[in-house]
């Protein structure tokens, strides 16, 4: 039995209070970052492969079914406004297509041959790095991409919650964070999601920083979005180079980011 459908460590839900409920909750998360900790050489080893194959022109696929893939499509499509890369740089792909992040899509994630149609509409190529997203390890979708990403000589990569999958065995980086049953018993939208979603923070920033896209610990190429970002971006600006918040925001939208604007400055 897979240990993501295994039972809760929890008897009789229904009969807690809430602060019951919330506690124990609570208390099953505090395991998901140890155990997101053990995968850590895994994980190394994976930005490796990533930049590599990014610093050559290629790019990094996340392919999922339901929570998993909903995960995948967050952490891609935050990419661009975080760090200031193309649209295309860091690609989420889910089951079903796009309307299956807000609705489950019936049996999108068990037909074998969907992923890779799905990835041959973006030219998928051995550039690219392929990383498979699912709690359980043995979603077909998911597998069956790889399996023929590999027959194509694609670097595929899994992050899955369960020991020895099926998933991981078509996967040249594996990486498996076993976080135990879940509070309530299958939903792996619970621990093994937060595992799945600290993973892919980990693997995307530290690309990112590898690829030269923060300086410092500032998101230095993030796009100026909205008056938020604005701001913080020209409170960078004004404490780098040491000039007024007025001098920083005029600078910074002339020049379109925080990284033109600073050697703006420099270059003055």
């Amino acid at each position: 039995m897979r240990i993501t459908e295994s039972t809760s460590n929890h008897r009789h839900l229904e009969k807690m209070s809430i602060k019951e409920l919330l506690t124990n909750m609570n208390k099953e998360d505090q395991t998901v970052p140890n155990a997101v900790a053990k995968a850590i050489p895994q994980i190394e080893a994976l930005v490796a492969a990533v930049v590599n194959k990014m610093k050559q022109g290629g790019r990094l696929f996340y392919i999922g079914a339901g929570t998993s893939g909903r995960l995948g499509v967050v952490d891609a499509s935050e990419c661009p406004p975080t760090f200031g890369v193309p649209h295309d740089m860091v690609i989420g792909i889910i089951a079903g297509g796009d309307s299956a992040i807000r609705r489950a899509v019936e049996f999108a994630e068990d037909d074998e041959q969907l992923a890779w149609k799905d990835l041959q509409a973006y030219q998928i190529d051995k550039s690219d790095v392929v990383v498979g997203i699912a709690a359980s390890g043995s979603t077909p979708y998911v597998i069956n991409g790889m399996k023929t990403c590999q027959a194509n000589n694609i670097v595929t990569a899994c992050v899955t919650c369960n020991p020895n999958s099926p998933m991981a065995t078509h996967a040249d980086f594996p990486i498996e964070v076993i976080v135990g049953p879940e509070f309530v018993t299958g939903s792996t939208r619970m621990k093994s999601g937060t595992a799945q979603k600290l993973v892919l923070n980990m693997l995307s920033t530290s690309v990112m920083i590898q690829l030269g896209r923060v300086v410092d610990n500032k998101m230095v190429d993030m796009q100026l979005s909205n008056n938020k970002l604005v701001d913080r971006g020209t409170k960078m600006v004004m404490n780098t180079c040491t000039i007024s918040y007025e001098q920083a925001k005029k600078l910074l939208l002339k020049t379109g980011s925080v990284r033109a604007a600073i050697d703006r400055h420099n270059n003055m």
